[in-house]
């Protein structure tokens, strides 16, 4: 009785329990070491342009193709790749202002919807004609018209989507938008637009925050501001579009397996299947965040400036790590052929995203 009452006295499972630490503990500081290589990685000339999130995606993908994946590290960063990586999502609320989306960027928010709704569409009809994978063309086409990596990372669980199509959507996602970002920066001069009708069109139209600061920084402190409004409008309708996404995936299991049972429907007695969906638990963290970050930090909770920079670093090392993890399970041998179709299609959608929006704010 003693010894099924506190079984660390028998000396079976304690050490057991400390195996499974240990591996977690090295899994979980392997992806962080790779994502120290990847910041320091990102601070070099050029390579500052991509970010250190895709510099530490890109070498967990090399260290794969190299070594191999580390198999005996396996929990750690399975650990990192899915509950690190939920826990980023939740943080990354805090960098989004309600009340400065709802005061002043409602005007926006209608060529937001328009975005969003355009680069999903176009990207799988380009993709379907292309025959790309659905999976990772309707994660680009997610990634394109929100928020990049950040709504990759978070519609991919609620999708089921593969590590791997994670992992491939949010680097193709973090080069092409690195690419149309400098693109942007060389435009500038060229374009008949004014400094304010630049910046709506970087917030309106690249893919990540980073991209939308690369590309309007340079048009001014008015530009980078209305840019990073846009785009915060963008970061917000992924709230309501995963909302949207997990009721499509409930509805289409529900069909699945009703279609299942078609068979034995007719002897009577089959009862509509139930076809759960986890919920996002995170998600509710998200919103949560947001509205603690913008109602709650600075008024009835004070926290330094320097205490919320931190904790932005906590966030974008927290993510770059979960990015690790998931680059470890990616096979470029087996991918190669599945990546360059989707590829192509976010290409024609992202330039069609741009000649589209630059056309509504010029004409």
């Amino acid at each position: 009785m003693a010894a099924s009452l506190f079984p660390f006295k028998t000396g079976l499972t304690t050490p057991q329990t400390a195996k499974k630490a240990d591996l977690l503990i090295g899994g979980i500081g392997f992806t962080l070491v790779i994502a120290m290589l990847g910041f320091g990685l990102a601070q070099m000339p050029g390579f500052n342009r991509i970010g250190q999130l895709a510099c530490s995606l890109f070498l967990a993908v090399l260290y794969r193709q190299l070594v191999g994946y580390p198999e005996a590290l396996r929990p750690g960063i399975q650990f990192a790749s899915q509950r690190l990586l939920r826990l980023a999502i939740v943080l990354f609320g805090l960098k989004l202002n309600l009340e400065v989306v709802f005061q002043q960027g409602l005007p926006l928010l209608a060529r937001d919807v328009a975005t969003i709704a355009f680069s999903i569409i176009a990207t799988l009809l380009i993709g379907k004609g292309l025959k790309a994978d659905f999976s990772l063309s309707l994660l680009l086409g997610i990634g394109t018209g929100v928020c990049g990596a950040a709504a990759i990372a978070a519609v991919s669980p609620l999708l089921n989507s593969k590590e791997d199509d994670t992992a491939v959507g949010v680097g193709l996602v973090a080069i092409v938008g690195t690419l149309f970002s400098v693109a942007y920066t060389f435009l500038r001069p060229l374009l008949p637009m004014s400094a304010l009708q630049y910046g709506a069109w970087s917030g309106v139209s690249l893919h990540e925050i980073a991209h939308v600061v690369l590309a309007a920084e340079p048009a001014g402190p008015d530009a980078l501001a209305l840019a990073l409004l846009a785009k915060l409008g963008r970061v917000f309708l992924l709230i309501p579009l995963s909302f949207l996404l997990m009721y499509g995936m409930q509805r289409a299991r529900r069909k699945a397996a009703l279609k299942s049972n078609a068979g034995r429907s007719a002897a009577g007695n089959v009862s509509e299947p139930r076809a759960a969906v986890p919920f996002p638990w995170f998600l509710l963290g998200f919103i949560a965040a947001s509205v603690i970050g913008t109602y709650g930090f600075g008024t009835w909770i004070p926290v330094p400036d320097t205490a919320l920079q931190n904790l932005s670093t906590l966030t974008g090392f927290l993510l770059t790590m979960a990015m690790v993890g998931l680059g470890l399970n990616v096979n470029l041998r087996e991918l190669r052929s599945k990546a360059l179709r989707p590829l192509l299609a976010m290409l024609i959608t992202s330039a069609l995203l741009s000649a589209g929006t630059w056309l509504s704010l010029t004409l």
